[in-house]
């Protein structure tokens, strides 16, 4: 059973329209993510223990639904990774469209277990050294790992050019700290979401998506009404 991280004391985290116009300029100033012509990658990482379980159905909605101003084009890869139970935790291969990676989603279950974001960050440091990840994203709720250690392997891999992208769900203060810090050392971004927002969420992937692969210019490319809105926001 999860319990809130005591290693670092935090304020409560709030969700407003203005968190979301901050997050998607955080990813619209970051500029191209991958050289023109290169197709681009993007690591997904789920928590996917007992605590998720009220969630999970929308979270693999969200992902199909990430990817709808990308169909057709070719221009993304994307892995699964997930941790769930007593040290369990494994990766998809890279697949080329959504339809593929919900397959996979649907075939797992959330089962009970403690946080193990220090393997999702020491996966995708792998996996980037032999080809390069343009982004990582993970959807969590809490955390129950040495803060100061993961806030080093996320620094490590914004210093290779893989800013990492969190989505908080709920309102754990201490695991939002955390959170935001991972974030902003790896020169990424952070935002909290619930499952009384669907929309909102899906629009933070889709921009996250976007930037991926295509960097700065695919986001502003985006032609969807909450692309539309939240550009408009930026202005």
């Amino acid at each position: 059973m999860k319990t809130p991280s005591k290693q670092m004391a935090a304020t409560p985290a709030t969700s407003s329209s203005g968190d979301v116009a901050a997050f998607i300029k955080q990813v619209n100033a970051l500029g191209s993510s991958k050289a023109p012509g290169e197709r681009g990658r993007l690591l997904f990482a789920l928590d996917a223990t007992m605590s998720r379980q009220p969630t999970w159905d929308l979270a693999c909605q969200l992902q199909a639904e990430m990817f709808e101003t990308l169909a057709g084009t070719q221009s993304l890869e994307v892995q699964l990774l997930y941790f769930r139970g007593l040290g369990e935790c494994k990766a998809s291969k890279w697949v080329p469209n959504a339809s593929a990676l919900a397959r996979v989603m649907a075939g797992i279950d959330c089962r009970g277990g403690n946080t193990q974001i220090g393997k999702v960050f020491s996966h995708a440091r792998a996996e980037h050294a032999r080809q390069k990840i343009n982004a990582l994203v993970y959807v969590g709720d809490a955390l129950e790992e040495n803060v100061d250690r993961l806030a080093q392997q996320a620094g490590e891999l914004g210093l290779l050019g893989c800013p990492v992208f969190i989505f908080h769900e709920g309102h754990d203060p201490v695991a939002g700290a955390a959170f935001k810090e991972f974030a902003r050392v790896s020169k990424g971004a952070y935002a909290r979401f619930d499952a009384n927002a669907p929309r909102e969420l899906a629009a933070l992937l889709r921009a996250v998506a976007a930037y991926a692969a295509g960097g700065r210019a695919s986001l502003m490319l985006q032609q969807t009404p909450s692309a539309k809105l939240l550009l408009q926001q930026l202005s």
